[in-house]
C-alpha cells in the first residue's frame, strides 16, 4: 500500500484588519460590543463572537457596521461548521456587494474547510475566490491549497495545473514538486516522476517516502539492481505497510536478476494487498524455491494458486509438477500436468505438460479418462512429436494394462493406425475372461473367438482355447467343450499355464455330463494322481466315485468316496451317503445299514438326511425287517415333513400294514397320504391299494363313498386320462415343443383335475420357458409350487423365481425363494435362494435380512468366490446403510480379498474411503491410485474416489490439487449428478477458506 503524506503547513489567515466606522458611533456602547466581539473572534471563541456581532449588527445603523459584522457572523457560522454557514456567506455577499470583505469571505471559507479536510467543501469557495485580489504570497498558498484540493478530490489534471503554479515557490515548491511526481508515478510517467522526486530529495528522513517511490520506479523501469540499492537501505526506517511493498519489490527485483536465493526472504516478508496474497506472489517464491532444488517449499508454494487462467498460472502448475516429480508425487503431478496442458497461453509448456501427463497416465492410470485415450489424444494432437513411436508402444501396451478392455477393443477396432495382432490377440482374450467372470458366455466366446482368429502369441492361443471350452460347458455344449479341453491339452505351451494344472478334472467333468462315465474316471483318476488341491480333489474323488457308481463298479466307487472322506470329513456327507448306497449293490445290505444309520446321525444336517433315512428303510424292508423300517420311515416323517420322500414314505408304511394283514392301519395311512398328497403319484397308488383292501374287506360302499370325494379319481375317463397325456408325453420325450405343448394344454382342458395334472403343468412350464415365452410359463409353475411336495416341486420353485428376479417383482420372488430355501435338496438351489434372497430385500432395502441371508451364504464353505463376494459386498452395502461402519469395513476387506472388475473397484474405493476415516490421508490417497490405475473403466468409484483425494490433499495442505481434482469430476462425471453435487459443495467450501488468504480466488465459486 502506498502511503501518501500531507506536508504540513501554517495556515494563514486572511483578516482585514482595518474598521472603519462612523465618527459618530465610535464612542458608543455598539463600537464597545463590536470590539469584545472581535477579541472573541480573534482568541477562537466564535460562538460567543457570532452572538455578540449579531447584537451589534441588530443596532447598528452605519451601512460599513453592518456590512462588517455579517462578515464575522457568516465567518463564524464557517467555523462553527453550522449548516447555514453558505447561506451566510452568501448572503452577506449579496446583501454587500461592494464589501472589501467579500473575497476574504470566499477565501475565509475555504481555507477553513480545507484545514478540516473538507476538501469538496474547500474546493467550491476556493473557485469564488478572485485570484487577482490576493497578495502575491496570499496566491502561492491559494494555488498550492487549491492544487491540493484537487489532488484530494481525483482532479489530477486542475491539480496539476495549480501545483505547476508554485513549483518555484521558497514555501511550496518542494511540496508541490512531490505530488506532482507522485501523481506522475501513479500514472506510470516513471521518468517524470523520478525526476521530480530526485529534485527534491535532501537526503534526511523527510525522504522516507521518496525511497519508496523511486526504488518502485527503477523495479518498473527494469533497473533491477537500482530498485535493491534504493529499497534496502529503506526498510529498516519504514513502517510495517511501506515494509510489505519495499520487500515486494526487492524480492521481486532478485528474482528478475535471476538471484533467487537473495528473493526467497524479501518475497516472504510480503504481507500481499490486505493480508492476502495473489497467485502471482506465490507463483514467485515457488518458483525461487523450485530454482533452489527446494521442491517441497516449492510445492507448498505453487499449490496455493488456485483458479489460475493465464501465463504466470500455466508455468507455475507446469513446474509445481516438475517438483512432484522430483518428489516422486506422480499422482500430484499428473494432475498439474493435466491443467498446464489445457492451457495454450505458452505453446511449448503445453506440449511438454501433455507428453508428461500420457506418459503418467500409462505409469499410474488415470481416473478422468481411460490412459489409452489420453495416449490417442496426445497422438492426435501432437502427429510430429519427436516421442510419436514412444507413445506408440505404450498406447498398445496400455490396452492391457488398464484392463479397459472393452474400450480398447473400441479403440482397436475404429481405427487403422494401431493394427498390432498381438495387442488384438491379448486384448480380445483378456475381454473374453471379463465376460466369462460376468456370466455372460455367449459372449465371451465371440471374444475367444476373435482373439484365436490371430494366434500370434502361443500362451494366449492355449488360454483362450481354454477357456472358450469353459464357455461353452457352462452354456452345457459339452461336446464343444470336450474338443477345447483336447486341443488346449495338446497345444505347445499349455503345459506352462495355470489352467493345464486342472484339465484332466475338467475334461472328467465334461464327459460326466455327457454320461460317459468310463471317460470321466479315466481323466478323474489322472487328475487325483497329481493334484496338489485337497479342495478340488476333494470334489474330484466324489465325482470319480460317482462314474464308477455309474458304471456299476461300485467297489471302485466306494474307495473313491472313502478317498474323498479322507480329504475332508465334514464336507463329505454326498460321499458318505453313496458309498452306503454302494454296499447295497455289492449284496452288502447290512454293511449298507450300519453305514446309514451312521450317516443318519452324523450328518443330521445334511441335504441328503432325507434320502439316507428312506433308502435305509427301503433296506430294512428288503431285509424282511418290517419294525426296523417303519421306525425309520416314520422318523423321516416326523423330523423331515418338507421332505419329497415324506409320501413315499407314507405310501411304503402303509404297504407293510398291508403286507401284515394290518388293513384298517393300512387304509389309515393310505388315506394319509391321498389327504395330504393329492394328485401325486403316491396318492393314486395309495387309492388302488385301498380299493383292493376293501374289496378284500368286502367293503366296496365304503370305498366308493371315499374315492367320490376325491376329485382326481375319475374312474370312468381313467383310460382317455391316461390316453390323452401319454400322446403329449411322447411328444415332449421326442423333442418336438410344438406338439407338446398342444398336447399337454389339450389335456388340462380336457382333464383339469385328471391324474396327471401335476405333471402336465410342469412339462407346459418347461416348454413355454424354454421357448422364452416366461409369461406363459409362470401360471404352469405357480401351480405346481401351490401343490404338495412332489418331485417337480423344487424344480418349479427354481424356474419360478428366476421368472420374478427377471421381472424385479421381489414382493413375488421371495416367497418363492423362501419355499425353494426350506424345500430343495439341491445344494445349488439352496445357494441360489439364499444369494437372491439376499439380493431381493437389499433391493427392498430390508438390510436387517440381506445381512442375515448373506451370513447363511458365506456359511457355506463350497461355494465359489463370485458368490462369496456377493455375500460380502451385500453386507457391506447393507452395512453402509444403516451407518455400522465397523461392519462394512470388515466386509469390503473380505471382497477386496476376491473380487473382480467393478466389486473390486468399490471395495478399493471404501479402502479408501476408511483409511480417510482412520486419517491416513497419503494411504488413502494411494489406495485410490489403484482404482485409477486397475479399475478405471468404473467410472462410478473413480469419480468417488476422486473426491475423497480431494478431500485428502486439501487436508495434507495442498490447495492446487485438492481444487483441480473436484473440478475434474464436476467437468468429466455428469453422468453422477450426486458425485458432481458433493465435488460441487466441497469446491465451494474449500474456494471459501482459500479466499481468506488468496486475493485471486473468488470465494464461494465454482
Amino acid at each position: 500500500m502506498i502511503k501518501k503524506v500531507i506536508f504540513s503547513m501554517a495556515a494563514s489567515v486572511i483578516i482585514a484588519t482595518t474598521v472603519q466606522a462612523q465618527q459618530t458611533e465610535i464612542y458608543t456602547n455598539n463600537l464597545a460590543d463590536y470590539n469584545k466581539a472581535l477579541r472573541l473572534y480573534n482568541s477562537n471563541q466564535f460562538a460567543a463572537a457570532q452572538l455578540l456581532f449579531k447584537k451589534v449588527n441588530d443596532k447598528a445603523e452605519s451601512h460599513e457596521l453592518k456590512a462588517d459584522c455579517a462578515f464575522y457572523i457568516a465567518d463564524c457560522a464557517v467555523k462553527l461548521n453550522h449548516p447555514d454557514a453558505d447561506e451566510l456567506v452568501e448572503g452577506f455577499v449579496e446583501d454587500y456587494p461592494t464589501s472589501t470583505r467579500r473575497n476574504s469571505a470566499y477565501a475565509n471559507a475555504a481555507m477553513y474547510y480545507f484545514n478540516t479536510g473538507d476538501y469538496e467543501s474547500a474546493g467550491e469557495w476556493y473557485n469564488k475566490v478572485d485570484i487577482s485580489s490576493l497578495s502575491k504570497k496570499e496566491q502561492e498558498t491559494y494555488y498550492f491549497q487549491r492544487g491540493y484540493v484537487h489532488f484530494k478530490n481525483g482532479k489530477t489534471a486542475q491539480a496539476k495545473k495549480d501545483f505547476n503554479q508554485v513549483v518555484d515557490s521558497e514555501q511550496y515548491g518542494r511540496q508541490a514538486k512531490y505530488y506532482l511526481g507522485f501523481m506522475a508515478y501513479e500514472g506510470n510517467n516513471l521518468e517524470e516522476a523520478d525526476e521530480l522526486f530526485e529534485a527534491i530529495k535532501t537526503g534526511d528522513r523527510s525522504d522516507k517516502n521518496l525511497s519508496y517511490f523511486q526504488s518502485n520506479i527503477r523495479f518498473k523501469q527494469g533497473k533491477f539492481q537500482e530498485a535493491i540499492d534504493l529499497g534496502v537501505p529503506r526498510l529498516e526506517r519504514s513502517n510495517r505497510v511501506e515494509q510489505s511493498e519495499l520487500n515486494k519489490i526487492i524480492g521481486e527485483s532478485y528474482f528478475n536478476l535471476g538471484e533467487y536465493e537473495k528473493a526467497i526472504p524479501y518475497l516472504k516478508a510480503y504481507d500481499g494487498k490486505d493480508r492476502k496474497w495473489s497467485n502471482t506472489d506465490y507463483y514467485q517464491l515457488g518458483y525461487a524455491y523450485y530454482k533452489q532444488g527446494d521442491y517441497q517449499n516449492a510445492v507448498k508454494e505453487f499449490s496455493k494458486i488456485i483458479d489460475g487462467k493465464d501465463a504466470i498460472s500455466q508455468n507455475a502448475y507446469y513446474h509445481l509438477a516438475e517438483s512432484y516429480i522430483n518428489l516422486g508425487q506422480k499422482q500430484q503431478a499428473l494432475n498439474a500436468f493435466k491443467n498446464a496442458s489445457e492451457m495454450s497461453f505458452d505453446k511449448e509448456i503445453q506440449q511438454d505438460a501433455a507428453f508428461n501427463y500420457a506418459k503418467l497416465s500409462y505409469d499410474i492410470g488415470n481416473s478422468y479418462k481411460a490412459t489409452p485415450e489420453v495416449l490417442t489424444d496426445f497422438l492426435q494432437n501432437y502427429p510430429n512429436h519427436k516421442a510419436k513411436s514412444e507413445i506408440e508402444s505404450l498406447l498398445i501396451d496400455s490396452y492391457i494394462t488398464s484392463k479397459n478392455y472393452d474400450k480398447a477393443l473400441s479403440l482397436l477396432e475404429n481405427s487403422n493406425d494401431f493394427s498390432d495382432k498381438i495387442v488384438y490377440q491379448k486384448v480380445t482374450y483378456f475381454r473374453g475372461v471379463e465376460l466369462y467372470n460376468q456370466g455372460k458366455y455367449s459372449e465371451a466366446i465371440t471374444m475367444f473367438d476373435k482373439s484365436l482368429a490371430q494366434r500370434k502369441d502361443a500362451a494366449f492361443t492355449a488360454k483362450a482355447t481354454f477357456w472358450k471350452a469353459e464357455s461353452e460347458y457352462n452354456l452345457d455344449n459339452f461336446d464343444q467343450a470336450l474338443i477345447g479341453y483336447k486341443e488346449f491339452k495338446g497345444m505347445p505351451g499349455a503345459n506352462q499355464t495355470d489352467e493345464f494344472t486342472n484339465i484332466d478334472y475338467n475334461l472328467g467333468y465334461a464327459y460326466f455330463k455327457k454320461k460317459d462315465y468310463a471317460a470321466a474316471a479315466k481323466h478323474l483318476k489322472a487328475f487325483t494322481q497329481k493334484s496338489t488341491s485337497s479342495e478340488i480333489k476333494h470334489d474330484a474323488y466324489q465325482r470319480l466315485g460317482d462314474s464308477f457308481f455309474a458304471e456299476r463298479t461300485y467297489w471302485e466307487a466306494m474307495e473313491a468316496y472313502n478317498s474323498a472322506i479322507k480329504i475332508d470329513a465334514a464336507r463329505s456327507d454326498y460321499a458318505a451317503f453313496q458309498k452306503g448306497i454302494s454296499y447295497g449293490f455289492v449284496d452288502r445290505n447290512s454293511k449298507k445299514i450300519e453305514d446309514l444309520e451312521n450317516f443318519a446321525n452324523t450328518y443330521n444336517q445334511s441335504v441328503y438326511r432325507d434320502d439316507a433315512l428312506y433308502e435305509l428303510a427301503n433296506t430294512y424292508v428288503a431285509e424282511d425287517k418290517s419294525a426296523d423300517a417303519i421306525r425309520v420311515y416314520q422318523k423321516l416323517q416326523s423330523e423331515m415333513p418338507n421332505s419329497a420322500f415324506v409320501s413315499r414314505a407314507m405310501l411304503k408304511e402303509g404297504l407293510i400294514y398291508y403286507n401284515d394283514n394290518q388293513s384298517q392301519k393300512a387304509l389309515d395311512k393310505f388315506k394319509a397320504v391321498v389327504a395330504k398328497y393329492p394328485k401325486s403319484d403316491e396318492a393314486l397308488q395309495a387309492v388302488k391299494t385301498a380299493r383292493t383292501i376293501y374289496i378284500d374287506l368286502g367293503q366296496t360302499d365304503e370305498y366308493a363313498n371315499w374315492v367320490k370325494n376325491i376329485d382326481f379319481v375319475e374312474v370312468a375317463d381313467a383310460d382317455i386320462d391316461n390316453a390323452t397325456y401319454e400322446a403329449a408325453e411322447q411328444q415332449f420325450i421326442n423333442n418336438n415343443s410344438a406338439e407338446a405343448i398342444k398336447g399337454f394344454e389339450k389335456y388340462l382342458q380336457q382333464f383339469p383335475n385328471g391324474v396327471h395334472v401335476q405333471s402336465a403343468h410342469f412339462y407346459l412350464a418347461q416348454l413355454y420357458f424354454d421357448a422364452n415365452q416366461k409369461g406363459k410359463a409362470t401360471p404352469h409353475y405357480e401351480y405346481v409350487v401351490k401343490q404338495a411336495r412332489h418331485q417337480y416341486t423344487e424344480q418349479a420353485l427354481a424356474r419360478l423365481s428366476q421368472i420374478y428376479l427377471e421381472q424385479k417383482d421381489y414382493n413375488k420372488a421371495i416367497p418363492v425363494l423362501q419355499q425353494l430355501e426350506t424345500q430343495a435338496e439341491f445344494p445349488q438351489n439352496i445357494t441360489f435362494a439364499q444369494s437372491n434372497l439376499m439380493k431381493a430385500f437389499y433391493q427392498q432395502e430390508n438390510y436387517q435380512k440381506t445381512v442375515a441371508y448373506a451370513e447363511k451364504v458365506l456359511q457355506n464353505n463350497k461355494i465359489e468366490d463370485r458368490v462369496k463376494s456377493d455375500a460380502q459386498i451385500f453386507i457391506a452395502r447393507s452395512s453402509i446403510k444403516t451407518g455400522d461402519e465397523a461392519r462394512a469395513r470388515k466386509a469390503y476387506a473380505e471382497v477386496k480379498k476376491t473380487a473382480t472388475g467393478e466389486l473390486a473397484a468399490e471395495a478399493q474405493y471404501y479402502d479408501a474411503y476408511f483409511l480417510r476415516q482412520d486419517k491416513k490421508y497419503k494411504a488413502s490417497n494411494e489406495s485410490v491410485q489403484v482404482i485409477a490405475k486397475d479399475y478405471s473403466g468404473y467410472k462410478k468409484f473413480a469419480s468417488k474416489g476422486l473426491i475423497v483425494m480431494a478431500k485428502n490433499f486439501y487436508d495434507l495442505g495442498d490447495a492446487f490439487q485438492a481444487t483441480y481434482i473436484l473440478e475434474g469430476v464436476i467437468k468429466g462425471f455428469e453422468d453422477y449428478p450426486e458425485v458432481v453435487e458433493e465435488a460441487k459443495q466441497e469446491l465451494i467450501r474449500i474456494k471459501t477458506e482459500e479466499a481468506k488468504t488468496n486475493s485471486s480466488v473468488q470465494s464461494g465459486s465454482n
